[in-house]
C-alpha cells in the first residue's frame, strides 16, 4: 500500500531538489516512488502542478506512432499520424495516475507566494537509510499531511521540522 506524504518549503528549489534527491533513491533502490509532484503558485497565485513526466506529451508521442502504422495500412501516414498524435495527446490530459490533481491544488492553497510544497507517494521504502539521504534537509521544511504510522510520521517531523 502506498504511502502519501506532502512537505512545504519555503521556496521552490528546495522543493525541486528534494524530488531529485528522492529520484536518485528510487534509482539507487531504497525506495519505489509512484508519484512526485511539486507544486509552486504563479504569480496569480493559482498553484502549478511540476510533474515529472508529461502525459500529454507521452499520449501525443505513442498516438502519433502508433497513427502513422495505421495511416500506412490505409496509405494515408500522414493523417494516421495526425489523427493518432491529437487522439493520444487528448487521452493523455484526460488520464491521471498518482496523486489527485484536485487534492493537491487544495492542500497547496495555504502555501505563500514564494513557497513550494512537494506531494510523495512511496509504495516501498527502506526507512533509515533513506532518512539519512534526507539529513540535508533537517530544519527546511513542514509536514502538511501523511498517511503515514504515527510513529513514522513523528521520525520525519523531528527531521525535516527539526530547528
Amino acid at each position: 500500500m502506498s504511502k502519501l506524504v506532502a512537505i512545504s518549503f519555503k521556496d521552490d528549489a528546495t522543493a525541486f531538489a528534494l524530488r531529485s534527491d528522492l529520484a536518485a533513491m528510487q534509482s539507487d533502490y531504497l525506495l519505489a516512488l509512484d508519484d512526485i509532484v511539486v507544486v509552486t503558485k504563479d504569480e496569480k497565485g493559482k498553484p502549478k502542478l511540476h510533474q515529472p513526466v508529461s502525459l500529454t506529451g507521452a499520449g501525443a508521442l505513442s498516438g502519433g506512432w502508433w497513427g502513422t502504422l495505421i495511416g500506412l495500412l490505409f496509405l494515408a501516414p500522414l493523417a494516421g499520424l495526425v489523427i493518432g498524435a491529437g487522439t493520444g495527446a487528448l487521452a493523455g490530459k484526460l488520464t491521471d495516475i498518482g496523486i489527485d490533481d484536485r487534492f493537491m491544488r487544495d492542500v497547496a492553497a495555504s502555501l505563500e507566494k514564494d513557497e513550494a510544497m512537494v506531494f510523495v507517494l512511496v509504495r516501498d521504502v527502506t526507512i533509515d537509510k533513506v532518512m539519512d539521504g534526507l539529513s540535508a534537509y533537517r530544519g527546511k521544511g513542514r509536514i502538511h499531511t501523511t498517511s503515514l504510522s504515527r510513529r513514522d510520521e513523528d521520525e520525519l517531523r523531528k527531521l525535516i521540522e527539526a530547528a
